[in-house]
């Protein structure tokens, strides 16, 4: 063979080759999947029906559980919006992060997040919704974001480069078409995680126009501790939260809405806000008119209204869910695209006589927590281990193929999802700061386990609080002081002691040492 036949020869070989490797490394990174995770504010896991919800359906949001996990113990580390999101893209605490209030404090998004380590590992990331955290998002190709809270009924939104828009519609809806529109005009070559940031359910509860009075013919049962007297229980007692005396009825109820002030219904197009009104004009304030509850007669008219306007707001979020799920059959992409649907952190309805969250107490400390993988996860599959929103972080990592950092105080429930159930956490860490506004809820940090709860409320109050959730799954009965609970209080507080100190807690760790 002569020389320049040999050498032409050598060439072909080498461009078959690359042309082998390139084309398995794009088979290889076309088995990456896809990541949506659906993140609602302040959606409790007792309003969804595959929670064991008897009082509505979710038929949507069960779609994710039936096609793959749900998780029945899933924490947060501070229940709060902002806080929680902070969490969650960090994989940090509070303490560790940066960002322990819901105040204007700006979220540092330079420091370490786990979409930037994606987007640095090949995958398309986008953020569109609810961020909520007093900047901009970084490691995103694409946002389209609320700014602070948002709107209910035609929202701003900010997009990526600063600018400015405001859609005309509810704001559930233009989530999710915005959601839809980013997922056709993608990259096709690259894996995408995309975060779908909704703002319902949270207060004040403007449900969709098409959803007003969808519940108004149900009677809702009163949980059974909705008349806690909070007996041994200092901080419970003085906090700011009740439906009796908390919440408003103009503003929170919409009886005898300031229609023509304020920056809410200034929003609305004349068509929606005759629509609006005339429910809750000619409805809503007119019963109460006719009513005119006062005592304990009042407080259950108000917890009637909170729970269908709570209720009728999640129908929309439900429905958007639902036209999400459709739209990934539709396409093909739900083969190869891993779904999470969960809330920020959980939310009271009635518990405690009480709204709001921020309490370690059960109904806000633990959230929904859905996640569908084709081909992974066994369709139907149920877990009661402990998990917490530091998880959520390394786990997207791990299900991406992509290396967790060590700084990362969360751990990848991935092989849980895979049935190794080996090594995993027996006890959940807990701290939330945010006092005295808005609702007076004492500062306090703790644990929670299988069985048990052990709280300290630190501040203005010096006290602590144990819970035997077998015995008392309504956390009525503080047994702190009780002698028949002595060791079962020393172990948990010295497992407390232990995760402060795990996770860097210095706070907790003096306040346990005075």
């Amino acid at each position: 063979m002569s020389d320049p036949i040999k050498l032409l020869f050598l060439l072909f070989l080498l461009l078959t080759s690359a042309c082998a490797r390139a084309q398995k490394d794009n088979t290889a990174a076309a088995r990456r999947p896809n990541i949506i995770f659906i993140l609602s504010d302040d959606h409790a896991y007792q309003a969804i029906s595959a929670y064991g919800c008897k009082l509505v359906q979710t038929p949507n949001i069960d779609r994710i559980a039936r096609g793959g996990a749900l998780f029945r113990n899933a924490l947060v580390g501070n229940s709060i919006c902002g806080p929680s999101r902070a969490t969650f893209i960090t994989g940090k605490y509070s303490h560790m992060n940066g960002f322990k209030l819901n105040d204007t404090t700006r979220f540092d998004a330079s420091q370490q997040l786990f979409p930037r380590i994606l987007q640095q590992n090949g995958y398309q990331t986008a953020w569109i919704g609810k961020w909520h955290l007093n900047s901009l998002p970084q490691g995103f190709d694409y946002f389209r974001i609320l700014p602070g809270q948002g709107d209910y009924y035609n929202p701003d939104f900010i997009e990526k480069g600063g600018h400015t828009t405001r859609d005309t519609g509810y704001v559930t809806d233009l989530i999710t078409q915005s959601s839809i529109g980013w997922l056709q005009h993608r990259d096709t070559t690259q894996p995408f995680f995309l975060v779908v940031g909704h703002k319902a359910t949270h207060r004040e509860w403007l449900p969709d126009l098409q959803d007003l009075g969808a519940y108004d013919s149900i009677d809702f049962p009163l949980p059974p501790n909705f008349q806690d007297d909070y007996k041994g229980r200092v901080a419970a007692k003085d906090q700011d939260m009740t439906i009796e005396k908390t919440m408003r009825l103009k503003e929170d109820l919409k009886v005898h809405a300031d229609y023509g002030r304020g920056p809410i219904y200034n929003r609305f197009t004349p068509g929606q806000l005759k629509t609006f009104r005339d429910y809750y004009e000619g409805k809503v304030s007119r019963d109460f008119d006719q009513l005119q509850p006062k005592g304990e007669t009042l407080v259950r008219w108000k917890y009637q209204r909170y729970l269908k306007d709570y209720l009728s707001t999640a129908r929309s979020l439900d429905r958007n869910i639902g036209a999400l799920l459709d739209y990934l059959d539709q396409s093909g992409l739900a083969k190869n695209t891993v779904v999470v649907y969960a809330s920020d952190q959980g939310f009271y309805l009635g518990e405690h006589g009480w709204f709001d969250k921020r309490f370690i107490y059960e109904e806000s400390l633990k959230t929904s927590f859905l996640i569908r993988y084709p081909g992974v996860i066994k369709p139907g599959t149920t877990f009661n281990y402990l998990m917490v929103n530091i998880d959520w972080a390394p786990t997207m990592l791990d299900i991406a193929g992509v290396s967790v950092p060590a700084d990362i105080q969360g751990q990848s429930f991935l092989p849980l999802l895979k049935g190794d159930t080996a090594n995993w956490r027996k006890a959940a860490y807990y701290h939330y700061y945010e006092f005295p506004q808005p609702h007076h809820v004492y500062p306090h940090f703790g644990i929670r386990t299988e069985k048990y709860t052990l709280v300290h409320f630190y501040g203005p109050t010096d006290s602590w609080e144990l819970y035997d959730l077998g015995k008392d799954p309504g956390e009525m009965h503080n047994v702190y002081q009780d002698k028949a609970y002595a060791q079962i209080a020393d172990s948990l507080k010295h497992q407390l002691r232990i995760l402060a100190a795990r996770y860097k807690d210095e706070e907790a760790v003096k306040l346990m040492e005075r």
